[in-house]
């Protein structure tokens, strides 16, 4: 008859069933549902995690207007615990650098790691800096990135083996962006390694993308077309994978189908386009029509340049300028 245990207990068992990486977020969700239903008023703080985690639910699933819900009404009940709201800050922010909205996303990041830093948890800490590095990343800011995903990486490192493939892999991006090769090599093969290790879908995911690129950079583009191939299926063998992560590597892919001239090109495209539309993942919506423009579509090419304007990344822009 202990309500507040109840409570504690189905968060806490959704909570573990939705990060295990193992396929089980209907399980786990089944539970946070379960939580608020029993203490949503009485035990605000314990609902607010559980629709945090509900809201991470949507956010892997690229059903990030879905997850904006879960995360505002979180917020609404979180007031007063500064960890809790570290964590809603942080996949609010992650959030919404999927949908590309990069100031409002970075803002986010790193008021999630302020607040993580001053409750002393380290864990979130390293997971809000790894999404801050990658933001840059994306905008082109290398050497902010590198920085803050070194950070990321020496936390993980000191406690938190499991989530090192992560800002591992980010951080072999700003090497191969720098031209360090060699150094991207190794650290790309140490992630995929690890994340092989754990069985997570998205790290073996990320780290194998990284792997293709290599071998792009080093003139092997038959190899990195089975290499690609390979993590877009890794990284959704489960139900729960990391939408993002399989869209991240398609765009890799249709570029190297555009530059081959291979003929699965503009299905592979498609394929994007599909996936970056229906889930809001905007940038990718751009970089699929810039794919179709390649091939020749002068229409494409148009719906690129006007989409891009809408979109705070200057590197975008200036990929496509002609």
């Amino acid at each position: 008859g202990d309500a507040a245990l109840r409570v504690r207990s189905r968060v806490a068992i959704g909570g573990a069933l939705v990060h295990a990486a193992r396929g089980r977020d209907e399980e786990g969700s089944t539970a946070l549902h379960e939580a608020l239903t029993i203490g949503q008023d009485a035990y605000p703080t314990l609902a607010a995690a559980a629709c945090r985690e509900l809201g991470y639910v949507e956010f892997l699933r690229g059903r990030y207007e879905r997850a904006q819900v879960w995360l505002q009404r979180a917020t609404s009940l979180a007031e007063g615990d500064v960890l809790e709201q570290a964590r809603i800050a942080i996949v609010h922010g992650s959030t919404l650098r999927d949908m590309a909205h990069y100031a409002q996303a970075l803002a986010l990041l790193r008021c999630g790691a302020e607040k993580a830093r001053f409750a002393g948890d380290s864990r979130q800490l390293a997971y809000a800096l790894s999404m801050q590095g990658r933001a840059l990343l994306l905008c082109g800011e290398l050497d902010a990135a590198a920085q803050i995903l070194d950070d990321s990486m020496a936390l993980a490192q000191a406690g938190w083996t499991a989530f090192v493939p992560w800002p591992q892999a980010l951080r072999a991006e700003v090497d191969l962006a720098l031209g360090c090769v060699a150094n991207a090599a190794e650290r790309f093969e140490h992630a995929f390694a690890l994340g092989c290790q754990l069985g997570d879908p998205c790290w073996e995911g990320i780290a194998g993308r990284g792997i293709a690129r290599i071998a792009i950079a080093r003139g092997k583009p038959e190899t990195a077309v089975g290499v690609l191939l390979d993590a877009i299926a890794r990284s959704v063998r489960l139900p729960d994978g990391y939408l993002w992560s399989k869209a991240y590597a398609l765009d890799v892919l249709c570029g190297l189908g555009v530059a081959q001239r291979l003929p699965q090109a503009s299905l592979w495209i498609d394929d994007l386009q599909r996936l970056a539309d229906r889930s809001g993942m905007r940038e990718l919506t751009v970089r699929a029509h810039r794919h179709r423009a390649g091939l020749g579509d002068a229409a494409s090419r148009t719906a690129a340049l006007l989409l891009a304007q809408e979109i705070d990344n200057p590197l975008l822009r200036s990929e496509l300028d002609p």
